[in-house]
């Protein structure tokens, strides 16, 4: 549920904690090191056991060559009750491997391959990797290449941009066969913007493949056996979208002193630049790169509305704006977040307006004031400054321009009040789903006699729609500023039986649970990263007879149900849940994310 959709702004301010395969190795080196080693060993062994030797691109142990000891132990003893290498915290290269069911089709003693950068070749796409990359092979071998934008089934000619060792990178050129599922994607900006990665894929394909990533996930990471009966019922359809465009209630625009223009790839050009200001999205990869955008089909009508009206304004000589620019450290006008509430009593849309800036100049941003205050949705207009160097959203100083300082907005029967950087669901929509399943996940009693534990709550907006069902909950968060939106809430909807705490999850120590009850229930919401080995081990000490588990990484999902349910013989811990059911959910239709809703409990 913590989604950091295509970078367009950032929730949290975690750190990924990785690992290293050996200590002599490079970091950026361990996906490359980590596929030729389960390329070399596929050629021998069946494909089935190869992904499962190789079920992650690092390792958390350091003793010399344990990929070796893996398959060894994956050949000796292929049931789910071995103890194969931990995957960390980002297991990227897993679905960048091709599946048992395509892995058949690969020629048992294929040839050497080793493309060049700048080679053009003909590729077939086998399937969608996590992230929305798709896994290719090269015709007549079995070397690998990562495309963006390659659909399942499609047979094209694609140049080779980047190459890494076992496995390569590429662009593509043009499609020779498409692929059946494939549509006409209805933005203009879908091809070279970093968000809609799928667009040009129907969206019931789109769902399928999401729901396929996370079944191998649960089976290659997890451990969890596909052959077992049970299995049919644990592994739950995906859960789609009603709302496919226009879903999210918050999008954030950056501004920039040159445009950035899609790559030409017949000219063989990587990247071009045009003289002239930008107010859009960030090239993918790029931090100081702006491609200028007019509409996004992604957020409400009311804020492309807004959109065009800024756009149209901005870049008028008269008004001496000017935007940030990020080498050089000059300019105004860093960011524009705009935010999409509902008023409590019409239900109709309120548009929030931030402008982020570099310094406080209120009679600057007047006439843009002006302008986008006639719209009668805007209701407010937030002034953010942030005088570092850094590219953050969020301000030192915060003032409000017109209006109010917070919007609305309802979920789950509770109202809402959002501020500038509030920390809440982008999808209000599909959160209704979503928190209608983790509750009926948590399996309520609903005599108000159960304790409910809620980690990393953000800013309490699951444990409060669970609070008048239940006794109490505790929330735990890292977020100053997301335990304060929290307090705030449970006041606004008189709810006074939910205690928010600010503490770091991730360096728990032994006095972790001593200012509350043991917990009926767990939910834990992790970020991407998923939960750190201090807080698993002190989850299979607490013994909470039900843990709902919300992820929006299901790599680091499966790497945690594993730990939960089998244990880590080589750490001494012994799991001690059974997996009752995944729930995947299709929060963010068109980009490569996917949210979980799982439910374990006590053996």
């Amino acid at each position: 549920m913590r989604s950091d959709l295509f970078n367009l702004h950032h929730d949290r301010n975690y750190r990924c904690q990785r690992t290293f395969l050996h200590q002599n190795f490079r970091q950026d080196l361990m996906p490359a090191i980590c596929l030729i080693e389960f390329l070399v060993f596929s050629v021998t062994c069946p494909a089935s056991m190869a992904v499962a030797a190789f079920p992650s691109c690092g390792a958390r142990r350091l003793n010399a060559r344990p990929w070796l000891h893996a398959v060894r132990a994956s050949a000796s003893s292929p049931s789910p009750s071995a103890s194969p290498l931990p995957p960390p915290p980002e297991i990227d290269a897993l679905a960048a491997l091709p599946r048992s069911d395509s892995a058949a089709a690969v020629p048992p003693t294929p040839r050497s391959f080793f493309p060049k950068r700048g080679q053009t070749l003909e590729l077939v796409c086998e399937s969608l990797a996590f992230k929305g990359k798709g896994v290719c092979k090269v015709a007549d071998t079995a070397f690998v290449v990562m495309c963006d934008r390659a659909l399942p089934g499609e047979r094209f000619l694609g140049r080779v941009t980047r190459k890494k060792g076992s496995y390569a990178e590429a662009t593509k050129l043009k499609t020779i066969t498409p692929h059946r599922d494939a549509v006409e994607a209805p933005c203009q900006y879908a091809s070279y913007c970093g968000g809609c990665k799928t667009q040009n894929l129907s969206y019931e394909a789109q769902v399928r493949a999401k729901e396929q990533q996370v079944r191998d996930l649960i089976v290659h990471v997890g451990r969890f056996s596909d052959k077992d009966p049970d299995f049919v019922a644990i592994f739950k359809p995906i859960v789609p979208c009603d709302l496919q465009f226009h879903y999210r209630n918050k999008m954030e625009f950056s501004f920039g002193a040159e445009r950035w223009m899609p790559r030409d790839v017949s000219s063989g050009k990587e990247e071009q630049m045009e003289i002239g200001y930008a107010l859009g999205l960030h090239a993918p990869g790029f931090f100081d790169k702006v491609l200028h955008v007019d509409k996004c089909l992604l957020q409400t009508e009311a804020t492309n509305k807004v959109l065009a009206v800024i756009q149209d304004s901005w870049r008028d000589p008269k008004l001496g704006l000017s935007p940030y620019n990020v080498r050089t450290h000059a300019g105004f006008l860093k960011h524009l977040m705009l935010r999409t509430g509902r008023d409590v009593n019409t239900s109709n849309p309120e548009v929030m307006v931030n402008f982020v800036t570099s310094s406080y100049e209120p009679n600057l941003l007047k006439p843009l004031v002006d302008k986008i205050s006639a719209i009668p949705e805007v209701v407010s207009v937030m002034n953010n400054v942030n005088t570092s160097v850094g590219n953050t959203s969020v301000g030192e100083e915060e003032y409000t321009l017109y209006g109010k300082s917070t919007i609305t907005e309802m979920l789950r029967g509770l109202t809402f009040q959002i501020s500038a950087n509030s920390f809440f669901q982008t999808n209000s929509h599909q959160a209704e789903v979503l928190y209608k399943l983790i509750e009926d996940c948590a399996g309520l009693r609903g005599d108000s006699s159960e304790i409910v534990l809620d980690l990393f709550c953000g800013t309490g907006s699951i444990g409060l729609s669970l609070a008048r069902r239940v006794k109490h909950v505790y929330g735990y968060e890292v977020v100053a500023e997301a335990i304060s939106d929290a307090r705030r809430n449970a006041k606004f909807n008189g709810i006074h039986n939910a205690t928010f705490v600010q503490g770091d999850l991730n360096k728990i120590n032994d006095s972790f649970g001593n200012d509350f009850p043991k917990p009926d229930i767990v939910i834990s919401d992790p970020n991407r990263p998923g939960m750190h080995m201090k807080l698993i081990k002190y989850l299979l000490e607490l013994q909470a007879p039900r843990i709902v588990y919300v992820s929006c990484n299901p790599s680091t999902l499966a790497r945690d149900l594993d730990y939960l349910c089998h244990g880590l013989a080589e750490k001494g811990i012994r799991g001690c849940y059974h997996l009752r059911s995944v729930q995947p959910v299709d929060m963010f239709p068109h980009t490569p994310h996917i949210e979980c809703v799982c439910l374990l409990e006590l053996c």
